[in-house]
């Protein structure tokens, strides 16, 4: 006997079968990080920097250099400026973060003694508001703390990411042997897709590459670059602590919205205790943000990020949240790449789902076309 539409079932034996073999794949992948997360950040490092020059050694290899000698060239290169960098900004860098930790409860002793004694805050409280006064206390006092946490988490963070052994050791030598197999890497993995599905994961291999290479690369670069103008804007301008804001702001500028207010938040609230009452170096300080926001905003990211990450800003900062919490700095790492391949996922299993069964039911039909009052 024939078995109808309607009894057919939604999942062949065949495909639940592929669907419990992948989800417990990724179940036990995600646990084996889970365990081995305190040892991952010079090997996820290292393939960043593969994944990042790739396409430099692609590049050399046209113009007639074999892989090994086109890798060699690029990893070289890269070691030299690291170590230039190491040597020249990462001394300075230091001492203006350590200086910075000892002189914040002074700073923002001063900056609450402005803020209380502002006469437009006097205006807006009147001279009654000594109870919002105590509680601007209780708030700032609160910041203080909290802010103070934060410092020592990123200076714990700091030494992790500066270890000798893991970093400068381990991630170059990674990165090395990644960068020189990497195409054959990619050619294996090629030859282990299953057949029937082969140009489906190819095609969501290309989509996830283009969406985390706007990441990695794309916005990678937006970040040196405004880190390099924040830091050197700042410095010129003379507020202390100019470097190393700048380059924290350049560090956090992937994160939207949150990076340039935090920026914009420190280098006024310094400015303001270390040149009041001169409010034009203050507003200098603020100018030099707004430069930085239109060049990031109508030249940097339209060039070299474009629409290719696509993601939500909330996303996006659950992925920081939730990966931070999971696997610490390395979490932070790889948070937004993820979060991109996970993006391509869900969109392509959307999009499957409104066009099977599940969604359009067994006679085929999508509950697309508008009733005839809605038309009306």
């Amino acid at each position: 006997m024939a078995i109808s539409e309607q009894d057919k079932p939604l999942l062949t034996p065949g495909m639940r079968r592929q669907l419990i073999f992948w989800l417990l794949s990724a179940v036990i992948f995600l646990l084996m990080l889970v365990l081995l997360r305190s040892i991952l950040l010079p090997f996820i490092a290292g393939m960043a920097l593969a994944y990042f020059l790739d396409p430099v050694a692609d590049k050399l290899e046209t113009w007639g250099a074999s892989r090994l000698l086109a890798t060699s060239i690029i990893l070289l290169l890269f070691i030299i400026l690291f170590v230039l960098a190491f040597l020249l900004i990462i001394p300075s860098l230091s001492q203006q973060f350590a200086g910075f930790v000892e002189r914040m409860p002074g700073y923002v002793a001063q900056l609450q003694a402005l803020l209380v004694e502002s006469e437009l805050l006097k205006r807006i409280i009147g001279e009654g508001g000594s109870t919002i006064r105590d509680n601007l206390d209780s708030i700032v006092g609160k910041g203080t703390q909290w802010a103070s946490t934060v410092l020592a988490s990123i200076w714990s963070s700091g030494k992790a990411i500066i270890d000798v052994v893991s970093l400068l050791v381990i991630t170059p030598i990674v990165a090395f042997y990644l960068l020189l197999d990497w195409d054959r890497m990619i050619a294996r993995v090629d030859s282990w897709l299953p057949r029937d599905h082969k140009q489906t994961i190819r095609q969501l291999a290309r989509d996830m590459n283009g969406a985390i290479a706007g990441f990695v690369r794309g916005q990678g670069s937006v970040c040196l670059i405004l880190g390099t103008f924040y830091a050197l804007a700042l410095t010129v301008v003379g507020l202390n602590f100019g470097l190393l804001i700048g380059m924290f702001v350049g560090l956090i500028s992937f994160i939207p919205f949150v990076g340039s207010i935090i920026g914009l938040v420190l280098s006024v609230g310094v400015a303001l205790v270390q040149f009041w009452p001169e409010w034009p170096m203050v507003l200098i300080v603020i100018g030099v943000f707004a430069v930085g926001q239109f060049v990031e905003g109508n030249f940097l990211q339209p060039r070299l990020v474009g629409k290719s990450v696509g993601l939500h800003p909330v996303w996006l900062m659950f992925a920081l949240s939730a990966f931070g919490a999971l696997f610490g700095f390395t979490g932070l790492l790889v948070a937004v790449p993820v979060a991109a391949a996970l993006g391509v996922l869900v969109r392509f299993a959307l999009q499957t789902y409104l066009e099977s069964p599940l969604y359009k039911g067994h006679n085929g039909e999508s509950d697309t076309k508008p009733s005839k009052k809605a038309a009306e």
